[in-house]
């Protein structure tokens, strides 16, 4: 199965050095010009971390590089020199080996970096080890790329202690953190792959915010069946639209959920289907909910449906339910539904009789529930919710995928796996999956018949959406709503 456009193949460290290799051939002509382009992009996505931390460019204080032998401390220190150009801080450099151990194009960046007349020279500076104390912004650690071999011993074990005995706003690597998973490793809160994503860094997913620098070193459809997802897959959202179309032309979702005692779910996650691009969206909720919802988002049709005495949705709505879906070309199911047997009985019979795509998400993420039926389906379940489920979900079938969300989301189905590496802790709070499952859903209703794209479009547009909450208004004062007002400038980047 070819992958989807929008996704760059993850290689292991071997594959990884073949492929510079080939591209290459240790031409210092073709690799200056790539290690540039890698420090412009290293010094974006560190100064957008910076910024979700508070860090101000035009405050003072100091950014440690430390440097290796190799590019990936030339990369750390062209970084730097943009550093110089856009804020007032002054940069550190250690050479964990010494200068007279560098690579020629590290020695070239260095240059580029180090002291010259005027201000900017007395904001660069070489340094000892021994002077590696105090609190940072930034500590940059390019010591050691995927080449790296064990044991960490030496002036690295030595450098890599004091980097991490020290406080700073953002401790981040290139390409990998030095020392991998060794007593000794830099402890990094951001890892940024410059190129190419190495297979190693999945490994650090829970530890490490992980960032994907593409480079542009693959074209569209790259063979690769481990797989890391990139802005480019929200390319077809960009595009102007047919000018005959209509709201036919884009599907109509329907969603089920919400409870008396769970009635935002379903309300965040129609709001998040509200600018999907789906055509329509109608939502089936208890009728208790539904004329302030639709006083609140009159854009959805809201279908009051009879409740049970606790809240939830009742069987006698079936019928109606029925009448209604002819027009549907996907179904979202779950979210503050609650688990009532009387509810849960009704979504049973639903997901048995579908013609069209699921999305199962929240409370319909029972073993009981993700088996029915033959409609191909789309489940979104957390870490403890794919244990409970994990054994009725078929393998290797192309009429389910698996949305594993966590700090690192995995897309499964039949052919390539992918991985979604943005969002971040700002997430970290209820109503965002809520909100991913709208948007999967409405993706999903746009185009029934290519699961894997409606998963890895709501995956990548719902994290970046949240690094731009992150970016503007820190992770920890925010709603897990604003992620709805960044939608937009995502797809208009």
């Amino acid at each position: 199965m070819n992958p989807i456009p929008g996704s760059d193949p993850i290689l292991d460290c071997a594959a990884a050095a073949a492929f510079e290799q080939e591209r290459f051939g240790g031409d210092e002509t073709k690799e200056w010009p790539a290690m540039c382009v890698a420090g412009e992009a290293l010094a974006t996505a560190i100064l957008a971390d910076l910024r979700v931390a508070g860090v101000n460019p035009t405050q003072s204080g100091r950014v440690l590089v430390l440097v290796g032998k190799g590019h990936n401390g030339g990369d750390a220190m062209l970084a730097a020199v943009r550093f110089l150009a856009e804020t007032n801080w002054s940069i550190e450099v250690g050479f964990v080996y010494g200068q007279n151990r560098l690579r020629p194009l590290t020695e070239t960046a260095w240059r580029e970096l180090q002291p010259v007349r005027g201000s900017r020279g007395e904001r660069v500076r070489a340094v000892r080890l021994d002077a590696v104390t105090g609190s940072y912004l930034a500590v940059v650690d390019g010591v050691f790329g995927f080449q790296y071999r064990p044991p960490l011993t030496g002036p690295a074990f030595a450098w890599l202690a004091a980097a991490n005995r020290v406080e700073a706003e953002l401790k981040c690597a290139v390409d990998l953190a030095s020392g991998l998973n060794e007593p000794g490793a830099f402890q990094a809160d951001a890892i940024y792959a410059t190129g190419i994503f190495k297979g190693p860094l999945i490994e650090r997913a829970g530890v490490s915010r992980l960032r994907y620098l593409d480079l542009g070193f693959f074209p569209e459809q790259t063979e690769g069946d481990v797989r890391v997802l990139t802005p480019r897959v929200l390319d077809p959202l960009r595009k102007l639209r047919a000018v005959d179309s209509d709201k036919r032309s884009y599907g109509q979702l329907a969603v089920i959920g919400g409870s008396r005692s769970y009635p935002g779910a379903v309300a965040m996650a129609v709001a998040a289907a509200l600018q999907s691009g789906v055509g329509n969206v109608s939502a089936f909720v208890p009728e208790s909910l539904a004329p302030a919802f639709a006083a609140r988002w009159p854009e959805a049709m809201w279908m009051g449906c009879p409740e049970t005495e606790d809240g939830g949705i009742a069987m006698e709505a079936g019928l109606m339910i029925r009448r209604r879906l002819s027009r549907a070309t996907a179904l979202l199911i779950g979210p503050g539904l609650g688990r009532e047997p009387e509810t849960l009985a009704l979504v049973a019979d639903l997901i048995r009789e579908s013609s069209i795509p699921l999305v199962l998400d929240a409370d319909a993420l029972q073993a009981e529930l993700v088996e029915l039926g033959e409609a191909p389906r789309i489940v979104t379940p957390h870490q403890g919710e794919f244990e409970r489920v994990s054994p009725r979900l078929p393998t290797n079938d192309e009429s389910t995928v698996t949305v594993l969300k966590g700090p690192v989301t995995k897309i499964s189905a039949a052919g390539p796996t992918y991985y979604g590496i943005h969002g971040g802790p700002v997430l970290a709070r209820g109503g965002s999956g809520d909100m991913l499952a709208g948007l999967i859903g409405g993706r999903l209703a746009v185009d029934p018949s290519d699961l894997v794209t409606a998963a890895a479009q709501g995956v990548v547009w719902h994290g970046m959406a949240a690094q731009r909450v992150a970016q503007n208004r820190g992770e920890t004062a925010v709603r897990a709503t604003a992620i709805l007002e960044e939608l937009n400038p995502v797809v208009r980047a």
